[in-house]
């Protein structure tokens, strides 16, 4: 097909004395075919003209998946969701409102951003701050395309968008959060290399114990002295209920009774005074 090149414009093609768009390769012509396609009753014979029409244009499925390889997602799986959008352009298709290129190409492209929208986050992020991602995305990539271009600032990028700098910053801790970090991820390479779990503070069991002691001071205080004695030996020096029972010259199970009434009204008296404090006084509400 012999193209003018001395006066014909970028993207066009002479032919027989008019001037069309240029048309990719893999953009077959397949009017006929889905004009019968739309004529069809349900069956066999529909669904292998339909098949036959997504094989013909699957190569342009697949040139519109190739344009977002590199963003983190395989291409044979982009290719796959484009062959998806490719199906449902050609089931929604109506013949009477155009060329099928014209309707394909966005249901597609439109079905691949799906896909990075909604399944290509590690955390589920609402709606608004991936469109919000996706602006600042753009006026970012917009305002530094000229080489030497400063990195626009938060301000620079509202003025852009015309979003609020407020937004602008979500969006930009969107941009660096589409993947998550593994907990075991190393984050120094020596020898004594640790992860990122290791910078990570844990809830600390001491602290419970402390609030523990605290409530069951008053309440030992005032236990009478043989048997604040007796939970002394037991808890504190670690003997056995024999051994305290020799040494007070009592019964082993009136030391077990004793020890069991002295916790009982201990908690009891710790509970209930926990049950007095007002709520603005007690450290479990903050």
């Amino acid at each position: 097909m012999p193209i003018d090149t001395s006066t014909s414009r970028p993207g066009t093609i002479e032919r027989q004395g008019a001037t069309h768009k240029r048309r990719h390769d893999d953009a077959p012509d397949t009017t006929a075919r889905f004009a019968r396609l739309a004529a069809l009753d349900e069956g066999p014979e529909r669904d292998a003209l339909r098949d036959e029409l997504v094989a013909a244009w699957l190569p342009m499925a697949h040139r519109i998946a190739g344009r977002f390889r590199d963003r983190g997602e395989s291409l044979e799986d982009l290719k796959q969701v484009a062959a998806l959008g490719l199906v449902k352009a050609v089931d929604r298709f109506e013949p009477e409102r155009g060329a099928f290129e014209s309707y394909a190409v966005p249901t597609i492209t439109g079905e691949v951003k799906r896909h990075f929208r909604d399944r290509m986050w590690a955390l589920r992020v609402p709606r608004r701050v991936q469109e919000l991602r996706n602006k600042v995305r753009v006026a970012r990539r917009d305002l530094t395309q000229n080489p030497g271009s400063p990195e626009p600032t938060p301000a620079d990028l509202a003025a852009h968008t015309g979003l609020t700098e407020e937004e602008v910053c979500t969006g930009l801790e969107a941009l660096e959060s589409f993947s998550t970090l593994s907990l075991d991820a190393e984050l120094s390479a020596g020898d004594d290399g640790y992860s990122l779990a290791d910078t990570l503070g844990a809830p600390d069991a001491s602290y419970d114990t402390v609030v523990d002691r605290e409530s069951a001071k008053e309440g030992l205080r005032r236990l009478p002295e043989r048997e604040r004695a007796i939970l002394y030996m037991r808890f504190f020096e670690d003997m056995t209920q024999s051994r305290i029972a020799d040494q007070l010259g009592i019964s082993q199970m009136h030391v077990s009774r004793l020890i069991s009434r002295s916790c009982a009204r201990v908690r009891d008296e710790a509970m209930a005074d926990r049950n007095r404090r007002p709520a603005s006084d007690d450290p479990s509400v903050a």
